[in-house]
């Protein structure tokens, strides 16, 4: 009996073991499926990359992507190891059908992970329309906009992790539509009491997406006290740098030195997009050391950068000739190379093109800033994920994600031009 009593109890015991060691691995399971993430876990982390998006098809943003196109478009940008999105407004119904459009595929497939810097746009009062913009009066459409990315963020709080306030809305070349920082500030506040009150999650990330300067990094006329207190009321700081565009405005650093002249075109084509990268990373710096000198210790990251593939005006063939498919290229390698090592976030500018942007000419560098351009085909840039065979399977409008130029590199290298020198500048002029 005293036999059998023992067997019994070293039955049950190994039930009782082996239960736990199930439950316990039940348990480490739903951990992992639920595992929660911040903003502080996304932005700087390199595991994390990201990118501004749109998705649209057409030459007027009427016409908006299915939520089918934008789960093919996410699809194809998981591929590629994407894994934050940057929008730019939610008047529109682009930005809650693409936070629809991932919750549906998280729901498909539990290891779909996607995440949203979702943009709020920002303007002032009579901005696009045929009256004199108010640069000191916002626009009454702001509320309502704040409004709609709040509910959003409540909605989707495993997927919005970040609200931004504003798009380029403090620099003054926005002539059509800028605000002053006041204004940014008071919405910036007004979320982060929101966060406070327990109304939003405390762990979203709020700030406002501008360029260089409109954080301090370059003129001095925009150090104000209200740029100093919206400094301190935003989580972190994100900064738009465009050397593409500056080729054109601020030359200097593009053009071919005189000591390079004898190099080859290669050479001086090399040269100048290692000049492109410093551009970058020096306008980086100067926001930096401004958020420093304000005695702000918050990280600064890129919430936009990006290279024009093609572009018939300023920055073409007449131009700086800065824009070409392999330039478009070699700068996004170069500016992801630094940003990841050095644990920046860069929303790179942008996935695909659009050509809404500048609808009566096709070849304006606005509709061509895309990796992937508009026959579902992959710009130089990455090649070599085609090449890896990541897109097989995936698609875009119905067509398979093929290279440009067929792959031929000789083929795309006859269309690069040589940037000016300053010798050839200095003649013109």
């Amino acid at each position: 009996m005293k036999c059998l009593q023992n067997i019994l109890a070293v039955v049950a015991l190994i039930i009782c073991v082996f239960g736990c060691v199930h439950n316990s691995k039940k348990e480490i399971k739903i951990v992992t499926r639920t595992k929660h993430i911040s903003a502080a876990d996304i932005l700087g982390n390199p595991e994390y990359l990201a990118i501004s998006y749109g998705g649209y098809r057409d030459i007027s943003r009427d016409s908006q992507p299915s939520i089918a196109q934008l789960k093919e478009d996410l699809k194809i940008l998981a591929a590629m190891g994407i894994k934050v999105l940057r929008t730019y407004n939610v008047q529109l119904q682009q930005a809650p059908n693409i936070l629809k459009a991932i919750k549906e595929l998280k729901e498909q497939d539990s290891s779909f992970e996607m995440y949203v810097m979702l943009g709020a746009w920002i303007d002032c009062i009579n901005a696009w329309t045929d009256l004199e913009p108010n640069h000191h009066i916002e626009s009454e459409q702001n509320a309502g906009e704040i409004a709609r990315a709040v509910n959003l963020a409540k909605q989707y709080p495993d997927i919005v992790k970040i609200i931004a306030v504003g798009n380029e809305a403090m620099v003054r070349w926005a002539t059509s539509y800028y605000v002053q920082p006041e204004v940014i500030l008071k919405w910036v506040t007004y979320l982060q009491d929101l966060k406070q009150s327990g109304e939003l999650p405390k762990e979203l990330w709020i700030t406002s997406s501008d360029d260089f300067s409109s954080w301090g990094g370059g003129d001095p006329s925009y150090h104000t006290e209200d740029l100093e207190q919206l400094s301190k009321a935003v989580d972190y700081i994100s900064m738009h740098t465009y050397p593409m565009h500056n080729s054109h405005y601020n030359p200097a650093f593009w053009l071919v030195p005189e000591g390079e002249n004898e190099l080859s075109d290669d050479e001086k084509i090399e040269a100048a997009m290692q000049r492109a990268l410093r551009f970058a990373q020096k306008q980086h710096d100067s926001v930096s050391n401004y958020m420093k000198s304000l005695g702000v210790n918050k990280p600064v990251h890129i919430g936009e950068t990006g290279w024009a593939s093609v572009s018939n005006g300023h920055y073409g063939a007449k131009g700086s000739r800065a824009c070409d498919e392999y330039k478009s290229g070699r700068y996004h390698e170069l500016i992801r190379e630094w940003t990841n090592k050095n644990n920046i976030s860069c929303f790179y500018f942008e996935a695909f093109d659009e050509q809404w942007k500048d609808a009566a000419n096709k070849l304006g560098s606005e509709n061509h800033f895309g990796l992937i351009n508009l026959k579902g085909q992959a710009k130089y840039a990455i090649w070599d994920l085609v090449d890896k065979g990541i897109f097989k399977g995936l698609t875009r409008d119905g067509k398979s994600i093929t290279k440009t130029y067929n792959g031929d590199k000789d083929a795309l290298m006859k269309d690069v031009l040589v940037p000016p020198a300053e010798v050839e500048t200095s003649i013109s002029h």
